[in-house]
């Protein structure tokens, strides 16, 4: 506040019609931007269209001090976040990761904010949600299996109502009607308890192997969900979402198994 008040006395030559913070330089707008949180920084956004293009610039120096709070210096230093180079990008997946709140008991996430881990529980299969759900729009994000996967490992969406934990070893996700997924150990869509048929639709089908990024792609206007695997797009998975808030979701059973997501926003099509 200090900063804004200092401003104030500074002596600028009046510009007719223009409101004295539109005549502030970039240099000092990025200083005073640099000390306002995220939830500022949104609001600022929606002050007038100078400002909105100027928050809006991806490369825009004014989020790296933001992204320096917000984020682990373990995930800034690391290949995880190598798909969003720009300091926004980085906040905006930090603020979609998984959701510590909202995993099963017998997970945890990581301190760089993008793993989670799952403890070496016998008979039990566990489940985590991202931060954010959606229902409008379309949406990327990679998942990173980085442990053994088991005999169930399912990558998908799931709704609030999904359940987190069942006990043995089965795949969680895509178990009930609240949730969709893909089963990465034999390439099995799953939902409602239903076997839907292997994916993607070809004849021997590589399985995953460990480390390979898997980008999930939902489309909230088609009410599809699609993966991509090493930039490859292996078709549509599933048809006829719901309109209901979806959220990035995963189910594991391997004890130690830690598994990654990044989320990238609207996919690039091509």
């Amino acid at each position: 506040m200090c900063h804004l008040m200092s401003l104030r006395t500074q002596k600028s030559k009046p510009v007719k019609g223009q409101s004295f913070w539109l005549r502030l330089p970039e240099q000092t707008l990025e200083q005073i931007f640099s000390y306002l949180s995220l939830q500022d920084l949104r609001n600022c956004a929606l002050v007038c269209k100078l400002w909105y293009h100027f928050l809006n610039d991806e490369n825009n120096e004014v989020w790296r001090l933001p992204c320096e709070r917000q984020l682990a210096e373990e995930a800034l230093r690391s290949d995880l976040l190598c798909s969003v180079p720009t300091y926004k990008a980085k906040l905006r997946a930090f603020c979609h990761a998984w959701n510590p709140a909202d995993s099963s008991r017998n997970i945890y996430i990581k301190p760089n904010g993008f793993t989670l881990h799952r403890n070496p529980v016998a008979q039990s299969t566990d489940a985590s949600r991202g931060k954010r759900g959606f229902c409008h729009g379309r949406h990327a994000w990679e998942v990173v299996w980085e442990g053994p996967l088991g005999t169930v490992a399912v990558v998908g969406v799931a709704t609030s109502e999904a359940s987190l934990q069942c006990h043995g070893y089965l795949p969680l996700l895509g178990s009930d009607a609240h949730s969709w997924g893909w089963n990465l150990v034999d390439n099995h869509l799953l939902h409602n308890g239903d076997a839907l048929g292997t994916y993607p639709r070809l004849n021997n089908a590589p399985k995953y192997q460990v480390g390979e990024r898997i980008r999930v792609i939902l489309d909230c206007d088609d009410n599809t969900l699609s993966f991509e695997r090493s930039y490859e797009f292996l078709g549509v998975a599933f048809r006829g979402l719901p309109d209901r808030r979806l959220y990035p979701s995963v189910s594991a059973v391997y004890g130690n198994t830690e598994v990654s997501m990044v989320y990238l926003g609207p996919p690039v099509d091509g």
